[in-house]
């Protein structure tokens, strides 16, 4: 191969990488939809793949990451289709929108045919401490009471009986008072079998909760983050045994140890996992402990801040 030939090669291959790379509609996006009469967080990537086509990948405002086979791009515009998750039957969900002022402004048509205004806004890069300060441990919960803490619905089923935090049936979302930024927190837990819970890290990346034992690692099981981070390992007991976390959090990297196991060392989460609290990334934030879906209990809850 000739040197002219070489390089003429490479002018090409350059200017598509940079054309790829260039279209202001890449990237991961902090999305806010008025849906069911409130607010509701969810989030967007977008990035291509190969020369042409782009892909991404959708949270909404419950379930987990779905992926997007093909993003369509016309400028700044842009259209996808998925199809229906945890949603009621009917048709697939489509999104339609467009970049304004460097946010995004569009609808989705949802499974029932309604139409759902969102926006978006870039996702933050939150920055990585390479030198961590811890600073003085907090403990959440007192073994005493609920202090600290509220429910994100009237009827709250949380109890605290002979020191240990109880949610005997689905029902309220427990949500710490306090909100934080970077952390080390220390978590002992337990559940009956075929429970499902999980806690959710500044009330945006849900750490999963569930009667997993013996099975294969999945981000959707014991120890993963909801959807987008699978452990190494299942390092889960059986149930109605105690079970321990230990959850470092330092900007969007996560790494975990599980029943002294680590699972998941130093790992970008991407965003929010589906049953956030809010989609505004750039934020302190509280602990949500779910109490929607099964039973489970605490008997330990301490935060170390991180400076």
């Amino acid at each position: 191969m000739t040197n002219k030939i070489l390089t003429f090669l490479l002018v090409i291959l350059s200017t598509q990488i940079a054309s790829a790379q260039e279209n202001p509609l890449e990237g991961r996006w902090d999305l806010e939809m008025d849906f069911e009469g409130k607010t509701q967080p969810s989030w967007l990537e977008i990035r291509h793949s190969g020369h042409e086509t782009f892909v991404g990948r959708f949270v909404f405002a419950f379930g987990s990451a779905r992926p997007i086979s093909e993003v369509k791009l016309d400028g700044t515009s842009f259209e996808f289709s998925i199809p229906r998750q945890w949603e009621p039957k009917g048709q697939d969900m489509h999104f339609k929108g467009n970049l304004k002022n460097g946010a995004l402004v569009g609808v989705m048509t949802y499974t029932n045919g309604d139409k759902v205004n969102f926006t978006g806004i870039p996702a933050p890069t939150l920055p990585y401490n390479t030198t961590p300060r811890m600073g003085k441990t907090i403990k959440l919960f007192n073994g005493k009471n609920l202090d600290g803490w509220h429910a994100d619905r009237d009827q709250n089923q949380w109890i605290v009986e002979n020191g240990i935090l109880k949610s005997p049936k689905s029902g309220a979302n427990l949500i710490s008072d306090q909100k934080f930024d970077d952390f080390k927190a220390v978590i002992e837990f337990k559940y009956p079998v075929e429970s499902n819970s999980g806690i959710y890290l500044r009330g945006r990346y849900e750490v999963q909760i569930a009667d997993n034992f013996g099975l294969k690692p999945s981000d959707i099981y014991f120890g993963g983050i909801y959807g987008f981070l699978e452990p190494n390992e299942n390092a889960a007991k059986k149930a109605n045994e105690w079970q321990r976390y230990e959850i470092t959090l330092i900007g969007n990297r996560v790494t975990i140890i599980a029943n002294g196991k680590q699972i998941i060392t130093d790992q970008t989460i991407p965003g929010i996992t589906g049953g956030a609290l809010d989609s505004k990334e750039g934020e302190p934030g509280a602990f949500m402990i779910q109490g929607d879906h099964g039973p489970v209990e605490f008997r330990k809850f301490e935060v170390t801040p991180i400076q």
